[in-house]
């Protein structure tokens, strides 16, 4: 015997309310319909559901047994309801974000934590990569947004970027280097000591190279290489050494009291760190509000980074 599903969850409001008029209120019906509801379902099973003469309702063992059946279905329909308005206002969802590792770890992680503490429904999935690789994850749908610096973006590529901080590199050091001490160091002075090289693939190894050459340096003395950022740090730390980094990741790490910049001027890149993602792609409200946080936490941090960049990196 197959039961309409709908009868049972209007037996599961009726029973739970106490009369047809109340359950017909809970789910938005008329109190004729519900009732010939009722009595559609009790010719159908043969069996009567409510106990003759009893207010308010009582349900038979079997109206109970069934009505049981219809609240979970009832509990489910409400659940998915509220799935559904969740998602639409963008309060739950998945978001899956990929990133430059330096970035990512030193400034993004902390607004994601903040993200969701507004929104602890959101689910973030983050990856690592460099442009070339996030692009073709944006193309290929496994994630919806890319936070990379980018020189320019080749016409007719499919993708949108948004600019949230202009590129700015600096030499980084441990806080107690001998450098530091030089009243004003100078290019000639950075070749006396041995880097630290950024990860294969990133930006910032072009940009070390490029800047030594601009140097007049012949030889670079590498002595370690393909860390993350907490491995180049600690490193640094009890190193000499010296590295590229994008200024503003220096500045996410000025509370540690264990690297800063050199004040030397050196080249920049034509390149600015942003958001990514396909001129295609369909509307997330999750992944819209999560890109509006990380928008506005760079709108706030940008006068932080250029106060920063003024006085510690040229000592004004």
């Amino acid at each position: 015997m197959k039961i309409d599903e709908r009868h049972l969850v209007q037996l599961a409001a009726v029973v739970k309310t106490g009369g047809a008029t109340e359950g017909a209120a809970l789910l938005g019906l008329s109190q004729p319909a519900v009732s010939r509801t009722l009595s559609m379902l009790e010719a159908r099973i043969g069996e009567p559901l409510f106990v003759k003469g009893r207010r308010p309702l009582q349900p038979t063992p079997l109206g109970r047994a069934l009505a049981d059946h219809g609240q979970t279905m009832l509990s489910a329909s409400r659940k998915a309801s509220d799935v559904v308005e969740s998602f639409r206002v963008g309060r739950s969802g998945v978001v899956r974000v990929g990133g430059t590792p330096f970035f990512m770890d030193a400034l993004i992680a902390g607004m994601v934590a903040e993200f969701q503490n507004l929104h602890p429904d959101v689910r973030i999935d983050q990856t690592y990569g460099y442009f070339p690789d996030l692009r073709a994850a944006l193309n290929a749908d496994q994630i919806d947004l890319a936070i990379c610096p980018i020189d320019i973006l080749d016409e007719g590529s499919g993708l949108e970027f948004q600019q949230i901080l202009p590129g700015r590199n600096v030499i980084a050091c441990r806080v107690t280097h001998p450098l530091l001490l030089k009243r004003r160091p100078q290019p000639a002075h950075l070749l006396d000591f041995p880097w630290v090289a950024p990860p294969p693939g990133s930006p910032l190894l072009t940009d070390l190279r490029s800047m030594l050459l601009s140097f007049g340096a012949t030889e670079v003395k590498i002595r370690y290489s393909g860390g993350s950022l907490m491995s180049v740090v600690h490193y640094m730390k009890a190193a000499d050494a010296l590295t590229i980094m994008p200024h503003s990741v220096v500045f996410a790490l000025r509370n540690e009291k264990s690297i800063t910049a050199l004040p030397v001027p050196i080249p920049h890149p034509e390149r600015a760190l942003g958001l990514l993602k396909r001129s295609d792609a369909p509307r997330t409200p999750a992944v819209d509000h999560f890109a509006r946080h990380i928008r506005t936490g760079f709108d706030n941090l940008k006068h932080l980074i250029k106060r920063h960049e003024q006085s510690v990196v040229w000592g004004s």
